[in-house]
Order: structure tokens, then C-alpha cells, then sequence
């Protein structure tokens, strides 16, 4: 799977999903919509397929680079020791 076929069918999936959405913006009928719909699908069955493929050849060819988990600390972080609005007030516009 080339990128140039990937492209194109990332591309045909965008558009049929545009031209879906145009056609309910406009007033499409249910059975026309569901017919888009259905197309829309299939593109993008195929999207994932080519991306499927196009993953499996570059995963061969070169090594995926590792991802790295950062840890997000369940605790809040402290508050400064210094107040946020230096002992001034302040007041609402209005």
C-alpha cells in the first residue's frame, strides 16, 4: 500500500462524509441519506483497510517507535503560599 493510496482514500472518505452532511443540511430525504450514509461506511472500511496495510509494511520496514506512559499523580498539586491577588480586591466590571 503506497501513501498515495492512502491519501486517495482518506481523501474519498472526507468527501463522502462533506457530502453527506451538506445533503442533510439541505433537506436530503431519509433514504437518499441513508444511501450516503452506507457509502460513507464503505469508504471507510477502506480507509482502514489501506491504513491497516500501509501500517503492517512500515511496521516491517522500520521499528515503531516506543511510547514512553507518563505518570499523572492522583494528588492535587499545593497551592503557592502567596495570595493570588497581593491583598487587593478586585471588582466586577459592569
Amino acid at each position: 500500500m503506497t501513501t498515495t493510496e492512502l491519501e486517495y482514500a482518506e481523501k474519498r472518505m472526507r468527501q463522502k462524509w462533506y457530502d453527506l452532511v451538506m445533503a442533510e443540511q439541505k433537506g436530503a430525504s431519509r433514504p437518499t441519506l441513508e444511501r450516503m450514509y452506507n457509502a460513507y461506511m464503505l469508504a471507510v472500511e477502506e480507509y482502514n483497510r489501506c491504513s491497516a496495510t500501509a501500517n503492517a509494511t512500515d511496521s516491517t520496514e522500520t521499528p515503531e517507535p516506543t511510547e514512553t506512559a507518563i505518570p499523572i499523580s492522583s494528588q492535587r498539586a499545593t497551592p503557592s503560599t502567596r495570595p493570588l491577588h497581593h491583598g487587593r480586591r478586585r471588582r466586577k466590571a459592569s
